[in-house]
């Protein structure tokens, strides 16, 4: 058994140089206690995406708790973050979405995965879904905002990943848009790539919204945050009532926008939950 590795794989273009790009993937093998370590090469794999301006060390806790469940997750670090090296030029979903198949593809062993998006993570998610639905058995977007972005908090990734700005006003930003009263987020004061910022604004609007949102080959959980400023209640079935049965809507009480951080065991609860639920039918013939 073995937990928290890192891997370098070649990525799907080129890095700024023009040479062959590499993704690092955080690969948290299934260590559940009494699990087979012989069962792991063919288990299926849970791919975890970041939100935006942020990178997969986010999503340390929650790796954790599902690889303890006996899930083989999957963390590639997004382009410019960590050791990934692909180009940051003219980039686009659907190149972050390449970036996501290649590390299926290399190390999902032969079968398709299951997506965690969280928030812009979700973006990628989808376009993954629409690009390489081979590579996709299920989507857990986690606190995705509504389809139009409240304007109260719109330029909140801005101002918080802004170094510039002062303490204060930053964890006052981060209760606002990414945490609920009684959580700490003095944590998310570090963790930014500011750098990143134009280049990932511009690829969250190729393609356009109306191309993928709409649109899932994949069974999707819609994991929503009761106080997150993103995704008003007003919002909260908006994507089932465009895509049906294929969209589960679950709610988690006591978070906001940085829910799989402020709530890790509970948004882990709910994903293997409704993976389960989707197994039932094939399971029960």
């Amino acid at each position: 058994m073995q937990t928290g590795r890192r891997l370098l794989i070649d990525g799907p273009a080129l890095d700024a140089r023009g040479q062959r790009a590499c993704i690092e993937v955080l690969i948290d093998e299934p260590s559940a206690p009494g699990s087979d370590p012989l069962a792991a090469p063919v288990a299926e794999s849970w791919v975890l995406l970041p939100s935006s301006l942020r990178d997969a060390r986010d999503l340390d806790g929650l790796a954790s708790i599902l690889a303890m469940a006996g899930c083989r997750v999957l963390r590639p670090m997004p382009r410019g973050m960590g050791r990934s090296t692909g180009t940051l030029e003219d980039l686009t979903l659907h190149a972050l979405a390449d970036d996501v198949a290649t590390v299926i593809r290399t190390l999902g062993n032969g079968r398709p995965a299951i997506l965690v998006g969280h928030a812009f993570g979700h973006f990628v998610a989808r376009v993954t879904d629409l690009d390489h639905p081979d590579c996709v058995a299920g989507i857990a977007i986690v606190a995705a905002a509504a389809r139009t972005f409240p304007p109260a908090v719109a330029g909140a990734v801005d101002q918080i990943a802004d170094l510039t700005q002062p303490e204060a006003t930053r964890l006052a930003w981060l209760r606002r848009a990414f945490f609920a009263d009684g959580n700490d987020p003095s944590a998310w004061l570090n963790g930014w790539y500011p750098d990143l910022g134009p280049a990932y604004r511009s690829a969250g609007k190729i393609p356009d919204k109306s191309d993928w949102w709409p649109v899932s080959q994949a069974p999707i959980l819609d994991l929503q945050a009761a106080d997150d400023p993103w995704r008003p209640a007003s919002s909260r079935h908006e994507l089932k009532t465009v895509l049906g049965d294929r969209v589960t809507v679950q709610v988690i009480d006591g978070a906001s926008h940085a829910l799989p951080f402020e709530k890790p065991e509970a948004v882990a609860a709910a994903m293997l939950g409704w993976r389960q639920s989707l197994l039932a039918p094939i399971s029960g013939r």
